[in-house]
């Protein structure tokens, strides 16, 4: 029995080559593979010597030869392959044991060059993959080094079974689609336009209870973009369901804004029903929970930073679902194991990355750059539209409502004194009924809209909106501007003298 092990990640490469020594299989294996084999003692025929040719061009020609190809592609009950094998001195490849280049990880690496990328794209790896998996029924391909062992243990029991071939067989072709739209992707790539074709290679990470209904089925399925959902870690906590992932995504966006100051987004159908920052984790989620202590029974909970004992603590006394942040302290966590249903969930801070965001209708997707908060570090675009511009102490609490704003499913309007939201109006089919919904969400919270700030995350298409919140005490308004009425709405804030700031950014999130 041969087999032919070429391998960019060599972890545990030895010692499954080792395995099939014991069992008696011929090891063929090209450069750098066999020099650490070799290295291990582990006894080895280099691929030059199968072939018959010197590995070439910088290691760009080893394994495309027909002695490669055909012992992996040669069918063994099929009389005409096997004479041509016999006529051609080619012997049969049954395992094959290959993972590629690092692409991905080569890209995305900032001083990468294009040539540098191009010459991390893989060509006789991928052939040989794909011829072993095609002949599947005769070879056993490995393109995981997670599957060394059940390998192992299968052909010491006598074999590797059909079903368990097929398995690999469809993994492989999963790795070289998922492999080959990463090369599309990077070729592509440009920063004036969306690429002209697109191919997502999804890879299933768990089957959830059921959807976001009990009678539809559901499973979370990643991909390999980087800091994503991927690399989250549950600490604590029964299983995550549909709605828990969908409100984790959404308290991730909600407190990306501030990088420095701790943020804390209380979030109830994706959507905040809190939001605050603050000196600690703690204040931030103290002032985000005053927000509207009714909506958080339930909820997600998100932070942008390290979570401690304290936080946890003065979370005691209120049901939540999930609490999603960066990191947790040790002692943060043996607080939450006290309630046993509640998810403890790490995930790291978003890039800044450019990616794409999906939306699926049916037949189709829609495609779009990822939301990012239109404002951080750039108010080139804002100005000031009334007479009076906003004074010192209301500046700061428009930076922080215009930033609050854009995780509010829209219509949005948001209230903000002191940094915190102290009314949100979300979801609304009106601009004015979002408003109107935000006031009586302070009021009923106990908290007076006088002398607070106004986000909405859409121009005023009439003057409406702004004489109800100039109704509730509302001082200072900041909102992109660009209705066919903006001249009636800056009159009406000027009517009543408030301030009014345009970003000439507008922040839908649907």
């Amino acid at each position: 029995m041969r087999a032919l092990l070429s391998v960019s990640d060599k972890r545990g490469i030895v010692e499954f080559a080792r395995g099939l020594v014991a069992l008696g299989w011929e090891i063929v294996s090209t450069g750098g593979t066999a020099e650490v084999l070799r290295r291990e003692g582990v006894p080895v025929v280099p691929i030059e010597q199968v072939t018959g040719f010197p590995e070439m061009m910088d290691g760009r020609v080893k394994t495309l030869h027909p002695k490669v190809h055909g012992g992996l592609l040669g069918r063994r009950d099929h009389p005409g392959d096997v004479q041509a094998m016999r006529d051609h001195g080619i012997t049969p490849i049954d395992l094959v044991a290959v993972n590629l280049y690092p692409f991905g990880q080569t890209i995305a690496k900032p001083d990468t060059t294009f040539a540098q990328a191009i010459e991390q794209i893989d060509i006789g790896g991928p052939s040989m993959l794909r011829s072993a998996a095609k002949n599947h029924a005769a070879v056993t391909v490995i393109v995981d080094n997670a599957d060394y062992p059940a390998v192992l243990a299968a052909l010491r029991a006598g074999g590797v079974p059909p079903e368990q071939r097929r398995a690999l067989a469809a993994k492989v072709f999963a790795h070289t689609a998922a492999y080959d739209a990463g090369i599309l992707a990077y070729l592509t790539r440009t920063s004036e336009a969306l690429p002209p074709s697109l191919t997502l290679v999804l890879e299933r990470q768990q089957f959830l209870r059921y959807g976001e209904n009990p009678h539809q089925r559901a499973a979370l399925y990643v991909t390999d973009e980087l800091r994503g959902i991927r690399d989250m870690k549950q600490l604590h906590g029964k299983e995550l369901s549909f709605n828990n992932l969908l409100d984790v995504e959404a308290g991730v966006i909600a407190v990306a804004p501030w990088a420095s100051d701790p943020a804390c987004a209380i979030i109830k159908h994706t959507t905040p029903c809190g939001i605050a920052i603050g000196r600690t984790a703690a204040e931030a989620y103290s002032r985000a929970l005053s927000t509207d202590r009714t909506s958080a029974f339930g909820s997600v909970i998100a932070f942008n930073t390290v979570v401690d004992k304290v936080s946890a603590e003065a979370m005691r006394e209120l049901f939540v679902e999930v609490v999603v942040a960066p990191a947790f302290h040790e002692d943060a966590i043996a607080v939450y194991r006290e309630k046993k249903n509640l998810r403890v969930v790490e995930l790291p801070r978003p890039d800044n990355a450019p990616t794409l965001d999906f939306k699926r209708i049916r037949g189709g997707f829609l495609v779009q750059d990822r939301f990012r908060y239109a404002g951080v570090g750039d108010e080139s675009r804002w100005t000031v539209a009334t007479r009076r511009a906003p004074t010192e102490s209301e500046w700061p609490d428009l930076r922080f409502a215009w930033a609050a704003v854009g995780s509010v499913k829209s219509n949005a309007i948001l209230l903000a004194r002191g940094g915190m939201a102290i009314g949100i109006g979300a979801g609304q089919m009106s601009r004015v009924d979002a408003s109107f919904l935000a006031v009586q969400k302070a009021h009923q919270q106990g908290h007076d809209p006088k002398g607070a700030v106004l986000a909405s995350d859409a121009f005023f298409p009439f003057r409406d909106g702004v004489e109800e919140a100039a109704h509730a005490g509302i001082t200072a308004i900041i909102q992109p501007g660009g209705s066919v009425k903006d001249a009636e709405v800056i009159a009406a804030a000027d009517e009543h003298g408030l301030a009014m700031v345009m970003t000439g950014n507008r922040q839908f999130r649907h």
